[in-house]
């Protein structure tokens, strides 16, 4: 199996400016081929934006979302992989052949799509209905998988998506400065965002703090060592609506070390080889091995009512 090399983005998304979100992703696109890469993946929801979907109304969303395939986005998307001759993953809001409104994350390359996953655990509006599937498919002789941000909180699914033979696993987000009862936690100060050129140290402290980037790094690397893959991870940076989003794109290789991160305030990629023998050597692959799920089948698939409770102010 040949190295892959992916890069993961980072920008300021418009919300509903689906044109200019389209045109950066585009440009950056431009630049990891430039770089060499194969892949590259970017932020929930980045054709579209993310956080003011909260305030739109049922109808306003079903304008805002496109069906997948066969919508304007989709179809661009795919002309930017031709344009380019790069593998690339986005996000965006769709409206499902059944009338339901779903959170998609999907791939493309010049040919069409590859694949589409439906977020497990949708929040940001009411009328999201959840995905039912996990998903795996193959970049250049890669397996790869994708779970949507608070999709990745729930474990299982990261081990499920692995033990379905996921080798790479993209995670994209919209996170890190939201409100949490963990310590620490809590909303960036947009006037600290503004001031980022006259004072950068201040955001800077906010952004690598337990509102961000310390917080990311108590479950990110377990995701990747726990079960022996990549994990490509993508958020977006600067004003997500009224909130402000830290960025820190990165990719985790399966010893659980950062091997490629964007650190700027800017819109920008980072870029990393994965290569195979990693995913043998790493610890995580030989857990795997050693699993006795006679021991704990019934607790993991025993009766349970899911609970979720997530609100963005």
């Amino acid at each position: 199996m040949t190295p892959l090399k992916i890069a993961t983005a980072q920008f300021e998304h418009r919300s509903g400016d689906k044109a200019y979100n389209l045109s950066v992703i585009d440009q950056l696109t431009g630049q990891a081929a430039a770089a060499g890469a194969d892949v590259i993946a970017f932020h929930e929801c980045s054709i579209t934006g993310y956080t003011f979907a909260r305030k739109l109304t049922h109808d306003q969303m079903v304008a805002l979302a496109e069906v997948v395939p066969g919508g304007p986005s989709i179809n661009q998307l795919i002309a930017i992989a031709a344009k380019h001759n790069m593998t690339v993953l986005a996000g965006l809001f769709e409206l499902g052949d059944d009338g339901k409104l779903y959170k998609p994350y999907v791939c493309v390359d010049g040919t069409g799509v590859k694949a589409k996953f439906r977020k497990l655990h949708p929040f940001i509006h009411p009328s999201l209905q959840p995905g039912n599937e996990y998903v795996v498919f193959e970049i250049k002789g890669w397996k790869c998988g994708i779970l949507i941000c608070y999709d990745n909180n729930v474990i299982e699914n990261v081990r499920a998506t692995a033990l379905l033979g996921a080798q790479v696993i993209f995670m994209p987000h919209v996170t890190m400065g939201t409100p949490s009862t963990r310590p620490g936690a809590g909303f960036v100060d947009p006037k600290l965002w503004e001031n980022r050129v006259a004072d950068p140290t201040s955001l800077r402290i906010e952004f690598d703090g337990l509102k961000g980037r310390a917080w990311l790094m108590k479950w990110l690397p377990a995701r990747a060592y726990d079960n022996g893959v990549y994990v490509v991870f993508s958020n977006p940076v600067g004003m997500d609506d009224d909130q402000v989003r830290n960025g820190c794109s990165m990719i985790v290789d399966p010893f659980g070390d950062v091997i490629a991160e964007c650190r700027s305030f800017d819109s920008e990629i980072a870029i990393a080889t994965c290569v195979a023998e990693k995913l043998t050597m790493a610890g995580g692959h030989r857990y795997r091995q050693a699993r006795r799920p006679e021991l704990y089948k019934n607790i993991l698939g025993g009766e349970h009512a899911p609970e979720q409770k997530v609100v963005w102010l």
